[in-house]
Order: structure tokens, then C-alpha cells, then sequence
């Protein structure tokens, strides 16, 4: 079955804007007609058109950086009055060292570009979204479930984001909305180029999340608060 959904007049802030599954996302609210404002700390590909949309506008900053995610949050609220939904699409995966191989230099980009990145959009972006009773959606995954052998801060740091995704909620129970999907291993090129060898079949495709994370923004998922969504595609 087919979905549409329509987010006019929505202004919708998107982290992670410039990544496979972030410029997915981006594209799929734009088609369904909102505002879509793209933050990222890399610039989008000029080649790239999912962030060449109408009523998409980029905005570069680093969300590790809390004076970075407040001045972005501000000026996206300055330029466009407000905030209804946040998605929180910044994330990174590294691993196939064992706990007592593995740098703590890992250990901190994981849980700063997994976590604290959601964590900082978040809280910036809640007073705005509490205005207007919106709605944040994050990016958690299938291994945050349970441990595993040689990637254990990813699976830490995307757990972390279920916990904080449900105290959101908890939080601000009718009146703002906060869920997660849970991806399995998402098709995109860097992932091929990591497991050529690999189903891919069997993967998720960014378009069919970015459909799911347009759901959970949109008023059909009304009752829908503190969910972590599987989107395991055939895996």
C-alpha cells in the first residue's frame, strides 16, 4: 500500500542532511510539501538533488558543538517561525575491535556523533516543538537489542538513543511526540564498499526509513509516543 502525506506550512529540521539515509529524509518530507531545514558538518554534494529541493535550506554546523546546535536552532526558528519537526539522522558506525582493543578515541566519536548529537538537537529544539506539539524522530538500530562481538560502543551509543528517545516522551506526554526506528544494515554505498560480499538484497533501503520517519511525524501516528520502530527491510 501506498502512503502521502502532506507537511505544508510544517518546518521540518533534519540532522545528518548530507548522509544517505539524511538527504533520503530530506527528500521525503520536501515532496510531501514541508520546509525542510538540512544541517550537517559536511556540505551537501553539489550532485546531489534530494537536497536541491524547493523548500529544502542547508545549514552547516557540527551538532557535537552545543553553541553550534543553539545558533542553528535559533536561526531556523528566526527564519522560519518555528520548528514541528525535528529528525535526528547524524550517526556514524565503527568497529571489529573487541572492548579491551578498542580506543577510547572510538568510543567518544560514536557516542558523540550517535548520541550526544540527539541529545544537543533535542534539547534545543523541544521548547520550540513543545509550541507547537510537534514531533522528533531518531535514528536508533536493530544491534542496540543486544550485545555483539567487536562493535559494542555503536550498539551502546544506538541504545542510548531508545532510552532518551522514551524519556522524551516520557517527558512530554501529550505534547510533543518522540519515537525511533531501528534500521537493520541500511543500503548505501558505503556499506557496499564495507560488505561487497553481502546480501544486499536483504537490506534497507534510506527511501523506505525516510517513508517510516515521515509516519511518525505525521498526524497518522498521533498515538504513537516512545516507540522504537523495526525497519529491517528482508533481513
Amino acid at each position: 500500500m501506498d502512503a502521502s502525506f502532506d507537511f505544508s506550512d510544517d518546518v521540518v529540521l533534519v540532522t545528518g542532511a548530507s548522509g544517505a539515509l539524511g538527504s533520503a529524509v530530506c527528500a521525503a518530507f520536501d515532496d510531501a510539501g514541508a520546509t525542510v531545514c538540512a544541517t550537517d558538518v559536511v556540505e551537501p554534494n553539489d550532485e546531489d538533488a534530494r537536497l536541491d529541493g524547493e523548500r529544502v535550506d542547508f545549514y552547516r554546523a557540527d551538532f557535537t558543538d552545543e553553541s553550534e546546535v543553539e545558533s542553528v536552532v535559533s536561526e531556523v526558528v528566526s527564519d522560519h517561525g518555528g520548528i514541528d519537526a525535528l529528525a535526528n539522522i547524524a550517526g556514524t558506525w565503527k568497529g571489529g575491535s573487541h572492548i579491551e582493543g578498542t580506543d577510547v578515541g572510538t568510543f567518544d566519536l560514536l557516542f558523540d556523533v550517535n548520541l550526544k548529537t540527539m541529545f544537543l538537537a533535542s534539547k534545543h529544539a523541544l521548547p520550540h516543538l513543545q509550541e507547537r506539539e510537534g514531533a522528533i524522530v531518531s535514528v536508533s538500530a536493530r544491534s542496540s537489542l543486544e550485545g555483539g562481538e567487536g562493535d559494542g560502543p555503536y550498539r551502546a551509543s544506538k541504545a542510548g538513543v531508545r532510552l532518551l528517545t522514551e524519556t522524551i516522551a516520557e517527558e512530554n506526554t501529550g505534547v510533543v511526540r518522540a519515537n525511533a526506528v531501528m534500521p537493520s544494515v541500511i543500503d548505501t554505498p558505503a556499506n557496499r564498499e564495507m560488505m561487497p560480499d553481502s546480501d544486499h538484497d536483504k537490506w534497507v533501503n534510506p527511501a523506505d526509513i525516510a517513508d517510516v520517519m515521515c509516519f511518525l511525524c505525521s498526524d497518522a501516528a498521533d498515538a504513537t509516543s516512545g516507540a522504537a520502530v523495526p525497519v529491517y527491510g528482508e533481513a
